[in-house]
């Protein structure tokens, strides 16, 4: 049977989304964490700090250098991050694992004590987060390769871009958010026919959504 546009047939039998590529890491990446919802806030804030990363870059090269980003930045852990100071700086400017872009850098230190800030208010940054999922009626009604390419920018995604612009977060423009919720589980963007489509459905559904602490 023909596989609708979009979708590759690979090896293994499995149909994937066409960007899953071949090399092991990003079908890994594909298979097992894209889509996935998540609730760890070090997890939800490195996702976000690698997608403003990755901007002018493949994110198959932010794949392979994320295990020394993770090093760089201390897991990734908000706390810790939000501590980091000049000496810091100029240790990551010098580290050839990762992107050394000062911008880029400076930002995630000034996230991380915005992120640190979130959680305060919040309880936690996925309680935060998860207060932009979009509703189903603003969804493509068929999700398509073609329907996909046309949501680099969501109302949704800017709404949340804007929100974290106000409270100080640098690097999240709306693509870069839209890519972010793609990515942590927001929305479930593999193409139906994907092997993964219906699994990810399946695992938001069962989801507990978090919720910030009644007041």
């Amino acid at each position: 049977m023909a596989l609708a546009h979009g979708l590759v047939r690979h090896p293994d039998g499995m149909p994937r989304c066409w960007w899953a590529g071949s090399d092991p890491l990003y079908l890994d990446y594909h298979d097992n964490e894209w889509g996935r919802p998540v609730t760890d806030d070090n997890r939800l804030f490195e996702k976000i700090c690698l997608e403003g990363f990755q901007a002018g870059l493949s994110w198959l090269t932010i794949l392979r250098k994320r295990e020394a980003f993770r090093r760089a930045f201390a897991g990734f852990d908000i706390e810790h991050v939000a501590k980091f100071g000049a000496r810091d700086i100029n240790r990551l400017l010098k580290d050839a694992g990762i992107v050394r872009h000062r911008g880029k850098i400076e930002s995630t230190i000034n996230n991380a004590r915005r992120a640190a800030a979130l959680t305060r208010e919040y309880g936690s940054l996925a309680a935060y987060v998860w207060g932009f999922e979009p509703v189903a009626k603003s969804r493509p009604r068929r999700l398509t390769k073609r329907a996909l390419m046309r949501l680099g920018v969501t109302s949704e995604s800017t709404a949340l871009s804007k929100d974290l612009k106000r409270r100080g977060w640098t690097f999240v423009g709306p693509t870069t958010v839209y890519a972010f919720m793609q990515a942590m589980g927001l929305v479930n963007d593999h193409l139906p026919g994907c092997h993964a489509h219906a699994e990810v459905e399946a695992e938001r559904s069962a989801f507990v959504r978090p919720a910030a602490p009644a007041t």
